[in-house]
């Protein structure tokens, strides 16, 4: 008998904080949990990525109503994966705002995707009847990059390359430097990596480093407040994404199977990687997705719940 996902297992509430990067950002975070950043303009606010349900989302209201009362206009989605969007409806924004690669993967895969994460990491959706019927539906797309002006504060919504997903949008303020950077960075918790494309990711955290931030919201973990810790957050992403590649890539070409190739890359990075939060429920997904990669599959295959099944009874028996 197959055992159950890691994450059915992770069952304890996380610690919240909600901490100040500038006069205007913020960062919801939970001790590796989905994060969730806030930017306060001059006449209302923005949020970046949602919670998984609206009954979550109200926490995050409660804490931006002790910093501001101006109207949450905007919702941001940083990519389409249901933990970070489908609690947008409690923020009642005027706009959710969306790369259109990321319209499109909701529209191809966003059903599928939806039962796969419910199904995977059940204490992510606490509350999950409160989401509305259907999905969460970007009202305004663009492509490589557009401005919101909230009053005079510039907010940036840019696409700088293919990592977590292929739609993968961070928001910049670029008076500050402060970004919120989604899951293309992450902070001592294992990059998710099920739909990514792992010989892209790296290039793109280089075009973030280059941008040199002061400070950045991770998809999970602490926000960072300083340059050097950011530095970290992006080194520490990026070596992961490379450490899985090459032993995957070398597994492959020697000719091994899914399951040795996942055997050895486990066994390669638990002793660097294996104290980050949800080590063991991700490494089966990101060894799958690295090897499809690697052999076969250029781009992601839709992860439906009876696939992740199917995968997990056959990595983890």
């Amino acid at each position: 008998m197959s055992k159950a996902f890691a994450s059915h297992a992770d069952l304890a509430d996380k610690q919240v904080s909600f901490t100040q990067l500038s006069p205007n950002a913020y960062a919801y975070t939970a001790e590796g949990d989905p994060n969730t950043g806030v930017i306060v303009g001059d006449d209302a606010v923005m949020v970046i990525d949602t919670q998984a349900t609206p009954v979550m989302a109200q926490d995050v209201i409660r804490r931006i109503r002790t910093v501001t009362d101006l109207p949450i206009k905007y919702v941001v989605l940083s990519h389409y994966h249901a933990v970070r969007v489908l609690g947008a409806s409690a923020y009642r924004p005027e706009h959710i705002i969306a790369s259109r690669d990321t319209y499109d993967l909701i529209v191809e895969r966003g059903e599928a995707d939806k039962a796969s994460e419910i199904g995977r990491f059940p204490r992510l959706f606490r509350n999950v009847e409160s989401v509305p019927q259907g999905l969460t539906w970007p009202t305004i797309t663009f492509a490589g990059a557009m401005s919101i002006w909230l009053g005079k504060l510039e907010v940036q919504l840019l696409q700088v390359g293919r990592g977590h997903t292929r739609g993968d949008t961070i928001a910049w303020l670029p008076e500050q430097k402060i970004l919120f950077s989604g899951d293309l960075v992450e902070f001592d918790a294992t990059p998710y990596a099920g739909d990514a494309y792992f010989q892209d990711w790296p290039k793109t955290l280089d075009h973030l480093a280059a941008m040199k931030p002061k400070a950045l919201v991770p998809g999970r973990g602490a926000g960072l407040t300083t340059p050097e810790a950011v530095a970290a957050g992006l080194r520490g992403t990026r070596d992961f994404i490379a450490d899985v590649w090459a032993s995957v890539k070398a597994g492959a070409a020697a000719g091994k199977d899914l399951n040795a190739v996942y055997k050895d890359t486990v066994a390669k990075l638990k002793p660097k990687y294996g104290h980050w939060v949800i080590f063991d429920h991700c490494m089966p997904f990101d060894v799958t997705r690295c090897y499809d990669e690697a052999t076969q599959h250029p781009h992601p295959r839709i992860w439906t719940a009876e696939r992740d099944r199917q995968m997990w009874a056959a990595l983890e028996s």
